[in-house]
């Protein structure tokens, strides 16, 4: 299973990948870590791969997905601070362990996805397909289109989908 994600950082949209290990799912609580002074925050979609593709057009990629979660994407702001000032990889600050709070999936026919993010569910889709094969498992996570929120610990991570709460995470 891979993780796709797109992320806005200064103005721009980049691509980058997460491993497995990188999911908090189930209401477990996210625990700051010890390597880093400034965590923070920022809301996202997952989509759930559902078929195998390579190459989609946008037009035809909302057959490529069968469930949606709202998520919460964890960064070290000051170690991704320090790379991009030292042109090195993102990937300590971006991909460190439980770094994307999953919520719970909704799926059904005509999946609806509403508020402010960097890309639509076809682009990124279509944007992931276009460097690599994406397979069923696969998940597609995109950032909405804001900075993120430095947390602290005891902070509540909460959020609701049609007034249901569908993601629960505190900051330990």
């Amino acid at each position: 299973m891979k993780i796709i994600g797109f992320v806005y950082r200064n103005g721009a949209t980049e691509m980058v990948l997460k491993g497995d290990s990188c999911l908090l799912n189930g209401r477990k609580p996210f625990f700051m870590p010890d390597w880093s002074e400034e965590i923070g925050v920022t809301p996202c979609m997952i989509l759930r791969v559902s078929r195998l593709g390579k190459e989609i057009a946008p037009k035809f990629a909302d057959r490529y997905y069968d469930a949606v979660a709202p998520g919460e994407d964890f960064v070290a702001l000051d170690i991704l601070r320090e790379a991009e000032k030292e042109g090195k990889p993102w990937t300590k600050a971006l991909a460190f362990d439980y770094s994307l709070a999953i919520g719970e999936w909704v799926t059904g026919d005509g999946l609806q996805v509403t508020g402010d993010y960097v890309l639509s569910p076809e682009e990124a889709i279509s944007e992931a397909s276009k460097v690599m094969t994406i397979r069923q498992g696969d998940l597609i996570y995109i950032q909405a289109k804001q900075a993120p929120k430095p947390v602290q610990k005891e902070d509540v991570l909460r959020i609701e989908v049609e007034g249901e709460e569908k993601l629960y995470c505190k900051i330990k």
